[in-house]
């Protein structure tokens, strides 16, 4: 893990995340409280852990750049991947609550992470119900999102599996401005989307090949683009749909 300087350079209050519409706004209370809450910020390469398997972080993180991975892996190694992390989303919650984590978490790509002290959410609690509830909320949200991944990964076809994940990350990316038009640049390789599916790896590549021959995206050096959205929202069975401001810490 490469740490960079632990001094604040980006203040809450001057947050670029918060100019995006898909996060609530915070009050003046909540911004200084955060303010006082964050410890610092941490640059992160690429392939580097953020939190381990099985051991007990110190704190929590909120993304403020780049993109990164959950996972749980089998003792012969075998990786399933849980979920991705983008800018706005909080990782290290669930040391909060247990002994330890029973997940990792790897960078995808260079990142920078707003760092706050574990031993300190609960004064978050006692002080903020409003952020309180945010954390609840997110930790929801996780679950649900583990809901459609395990309907994805136990009912879907291969061609849905892929078609639905790409549209889940396109559109999460693009609500926090990572999209140009219909491209995006997708850190992530075939391994990751067999990791994520329960595919092999040779399944996933015939299986992108198929999606590419019904003109719905094309996938380049990283670039990906939704060339038919309507088709890929057919295969995927799923609906363009905003979705109500969400909270970030």
């Amino acid at each position: 893990m490469a740490a960079g300087d632990i001094a604040i350079k980006v203040r809450c209050g001057q947050c670029p995340l918060r100019k995006h519409d898909c996060f609530r706004a915070f009050t003046d209370e909540e911004l200084g409280f955060m303010d006082g809450f964050k410890q610092g910020e941490l640059t992160i390469s690429p392939g580097a852990p953020i939190v381990l398997e099985e051991t007990n972080s110190p704190h929590l993180y909120t993304v403020l750049e780049g993109w990164a991975f959950r996972y749980k892996t089998l003792p012969d190694g075998r990786r399933q991947i849980l979920n991705y992390a983008m800018p706005g989303d909080l990782v290290g919650l669930q040391s909060s609550v247990f002994e330890v984590m029973s997940h990792g978490v790897e960078a995808l790509t260079d990142m920078l992470l707003c760092v706050f002290p574990r031993d300190k959410l609960w004064s978050l609690y006692t002080r903020h119900p409003g952020l309180a509830f945010d954390v609840t909320w997110l930790a929801s949200r996780e679950e649900r999102l583990l809901d459609e991944n395990l309907l994805t990964v136990g009912r879907r076809t291969a061609l849905e599996r892929i078609a639905f994940l790409i549209w889940h990350l396109y559109r999460r990316a693009r609500s926090v401005g990572l999209t140009k038009g219909d491209k995006i640049d997708l850190p992530i390789t075939q391994q990751h989307l067999a990791d994520t599916l329960g595919l092999s790896l040779v399944h996933t590549n015939k299986t992108l090949k198929k999606l590419k021959a019904r003109g719905c995206i094309s996938w380049e050096d990283r670039i990906l683009e939704i060339r038919d959205k309507e088709i890929l929202l057919d295969i995927a069975q799923v609906e363009d749909t905003d979705e109500a401001p969400r909270p970030f810490l």
